[in-house]
């Protein structure tokens, strides 16, 4: 698997963390929404984290901490979940928290109902659990049509399939967070994957939309064309592209294929064009990194 980002998960045991130094430090932030039946049991700092991601041009996601005993009781809490959630915008997978209590009786059962649910309603849904309790209680369509996020300490994770993100230590230490924290590497590029499909808040691209029919293409040379490349290469420095493009002011075919790059994963039609709307996104992307 390849890494694509490394970030914490977070809720009001770390107090009010400091966003704008941790911006330089993390590439994304999962934080607890809540826990229970009761949309009034939103996390107390949900609120603030969310705004503080949002003004810092942080990428986020968020769990809901389950005690469900049944199938029944997981719709029920999904539904608190996306009332907390309703007329946001995250960037990562809204993850169903399964331990202690809730890792009893048909955990399946209830990770299917809470994140059918969640999806319903136009949420990109996962499952958070320990990587042991995961081999004993999940069920291969759970691996398989769910985001997963394991939790296994110790330098390893002993799992045979794929995984979207692992939770590999609870004492990360940085600068913006008072005390130890968990810390998470990630392995799928969710942001992509939930703008280009209209999940979390995000609308989505209508198919074969032309995001700028007018701006630099293959063969202009000019100041502005330097410019948008300076963009690229700040982009691929920030892991956002692949390609490779010259530092000079020649729109030719590596940049061509850097600008459809982009278009592609943003879910527009490969026009070749870079316009002011793809690099106003462009910068916008490369500020969350």
């Amino acid at each position: 698997m390849t890494e694509t980002a490394r970030g914490i998960d977070i809720s009001r045991y770390q107090g009010k963390p400091d966003f704008a130094r941790l911006r330089k430090e993390v590439g994304f932030v999962i934080m607890q929404a809540g826990f229970g039946r009761y949309a009034s049991q939103k996390d107390t700092e949900f609120d603030r984290n969310y705004t503080e991601c949002r003004k810092h041009g942080i990428p986020c996601g968020a769990y809901w901490f389950s005690y469900a005993a049944s199938a029944e009781d997981a719709r029920t809490e999904a539904k608190a979940c996306a009332e907390v959630l309703r007329g946001r915008q995250l960037e990562y997978p809204i993850y169903y928290d399964i331990e202690g209590s809730a890792c009893s009786g048909d955990v399946s059962a209830k990770c299917r109902a809470f994140c059918s649910e969640l999806e319903k309603l136009g949420w990109f849904a996962g499952i958070y659990i320990s990587r042991s309790p995961a081999q004993t209680y999940l069920d291969s369509y759970c691996i398989s049509n769910y985001a997963l996020w394991l939790a296994e300490y110790g330098g390893r994770l002993n799992w045979a399939y794929d995984v979207g993100m692992w939770q590999n230590s609870s004492t990360g230490r940085f600068s913006g967070i008072s005390g130890d924290v968990d810390t998470d590497i990630c392995f799928v590029d969710y942001p992509e994957l939930i703008r280009s499909g209209g999940f979390n808040g995000f609308e989505k691209p209508s198919a074969g939309e032309v995001l700028d029919k007018t701006g630099y293409r293959c063969g202009d040379k000019s100041l502005g064309v330097y410019a948008y490349k300076q963009l690229l290469i700040l982009a691929k420095k920030r892991g956002l592209i692949g390609q490779t493009v010259d530092d000079n002011g020649t729109f030719g075919s590596g940049t061509e294929k850097a600008t459809n790059k982009l278009l592609g994963e943003w879910g527009y039609e490969q026009n070749g064009i870079a316009g002011e709307k793809l690099m106003k996104r462009l910068r916008e992307e490369i500020e969350k990194r």
